[in-house]
């Protein structure tokens, strides 16, 4: 007999066959066409549905979008299990043939190679014994409650660090519960669990200083309200919540947080300076991530600025100096391109630029100057007396003309010289070659030309960055990004790899 009726709608559930398929149920009835009884489900990760809610021409539930409901029976779903289980399942279940070939890891290919685990039985038994534990991953496991508080307590008393990410929990006095039962709790990541709106019977969070609610859905005013249970908050990560205001609740600059050192805001929908200057009085902000936002400037604000920030009932002091403790900004692939944003970043007072991100925004200036000097080449050297020094420093060669139909054209780029060494395993041994190729030049269009250079028709590539000093290469995956967009100067090395 089918259980639908113990699902209720707007609980989170997960796919009993994929636990990381998880979902809200939006819709619990008939459906035309087909017996029984059906539950409908808008997943979270879109693509993983059929259709968006409506079947045979007649709706039941609206989804996100076109392709992330399904009508599940009820049997092939689950509703979750409490913490404890989920850290038994874990921790405490001894690992059989199959798991132990699930056993690899990623060669620099992405390939995957088997490993044996030396000394497992005795990393097991330490593991198993849960009053040793202090840090803790139930990732994707299915956890939709904390259970019965008081086994939470009795099994982890000195757990510090806790991983529920991409779980069922939802209601934020389930966070407390658990919060309140393990004493010495510090950090906390609730990523990937759709939180409600509702902020109620939190209590406070005495101990919690790193908090992760990277794509949970929440807002601004959210943040305001958990702020007052996070006295000695010093992480907050809030990456991809589609966060487009900043919206403090009792002034126009962002107060509290006395302890807050880092606040990251990458991948939201953030496009107005303004909106980033109302967290510029937290005093003891160290760390600000906006990357992957739609900012097109940044400025430092001026006391007039900072006034007109105000209300007319809040005054400027000398001691509310903007941004005044802040020493790492983060900014990469935002809309930036004036040189005036730049130049900015020399006016916050303790801001540190660090390597690669002066790398990118000198050659970026360089390249903008470059330009426009055909325009007027004395003029724009006498207000830029560093372009020369900074275009000999990265290698980045004289415009040249180009010759066209309609008479010669500039290619205001110019040409970067760079290396491309071949890494993937199916593509056989060829020696590095050597290019200069305009600065416009895309990463697709790069992929085209190493196809072409390399004799790799047959295989689909991928492109990495490889940095002196830098412990990994970076992937670069946006197609349509020029290698000045990147940051590319002369004699960087682009590994050329294949998709696996």
């Amino acid at each position: 007999m089918e259980q639908s009726s113990s699902f209720a709608l707007g609980q989170r559930v997960h796919s009993s066959a994929e636990p990381r398929r998880v979902g809200t149920v939006k819709y619990v009835g008939d459906v035309e066409g087909y017996s029984g009884t059906w539950v409908g489900v808008d997943w979270d990760n879109e693509g993983d549905g059929k259709h968006d809610g409506s079947i045979n021409g007649v709706r039941c539930f609206q989804a996100r979008s076109q392709k992330s409901a399904s009508f599940v029976r009820a049997r092939n779903l689950s509703p979750g299990i409490p913490l404890l289980q989920a850290l038994k399942l874990r921790y405490q279940s001894h690992s059989n043939e199959a798991d132990e070939d699930e056993m690899y890891v990623l060669s620099a290919s992405n390939k995957r190679v088997s490993v044996q685990l030396l000394g497992k039985d005795k990393i097991q038994d330490k593991l198993s014994r849960f009053e040793e534990l202090k840090s803790a991953s139930v990732s994707y496991l299915g956890v939709s409650s904390p259970g019965e508080p008081a086994e939470i307590r009795a099994a982890v008393p000195n757990l510090k660090e806790l991983d529920l990410t991409g779980n069922l929990i939802s209601d934020w006095k389930d966070v407390g519960t658990i919060c309140e039962q393990l004493p010495h709790l510090v950090a906390l990541n609730l990523s990937n669990n759709l939180m409600i709106q509702n902020i109620t019977g939190l209590p406070l969070l005495k101990c919690i200083r790193v908090l992760v609610l990277n794509s949970t859905g929440i807002n601004w005013s959210q943040v305001e309200i958990l702020e007052h249970s996070l006295p000695v908050i010093e992480e907050l990560h809030l990456m991809g919540n589609n966060i487009s205001t900043i919206k403090p609740i009792s002034s126009s600059t962002v107060q509290g947080f006395d302890s807050l050192r880092l606040l990251n805001l990458e991948d939201n929908c953030l496009d107005e300076w303004n909106e980033i200057l109302k967290l510029s009085q937290l005093k003891s902000l160290e760390q600000l991530y906006l990357s992957k936002n739609k900012l097109t400037c940044i400025s430092y604000p001026d006391k007039n600025k900072m006034q007109e920030l105000l209300s007319s009932h809040e005054s400027c002091e000398e001691s509310d100096l903007p941004f005044q403790n802040l020493r790492c900004l983060l900014l990469g692939s935002n809309k930036i391109s004036d040189l005036a944003s730049i130049d900015s970043l020399n006016s916050f007072p303790k801001l540190i630029i660090g390597a690669r991100e002066r790398k990118e925004s000198e050659i970026r200036y360089v390249r903008l100057i470059m330009s426009k000097l055909l325009d007027n080449p004395e003029e724009i050297k006498q207000l830029h007396p560093r372009l020369v020094e900074l275009k000999n420093f990265y290698g980045i060669e004289d415009e040249m003309p180009s010759v066209r139909a309609t008479g010669p054209q500039k290619m205001a780029s110019g040409l970067v010289s760079i290396t491309l060494k071949c890494v993937g395993p199916s593509i056989g041994e060829k020696l590095p070659l050597t290019k200069k190729l305009p600065a416009t030049t895309t990463v697709g269009k790069l992929k085209a030309l190493c196809e072409s250079f390399f004799k790799l028709k047959s295989l689909k590539l991928k492109l990495f960055l490889q940095e002196e000093g830098s412990p990994l290469p970076m992937l670069l995956d946006d197609e349509m990004a020029s290698l000045m967009d990147i940051g590319i100067g002369t004699e960087s090395t682009i590994l050329v790899d294949e998709e696996s």
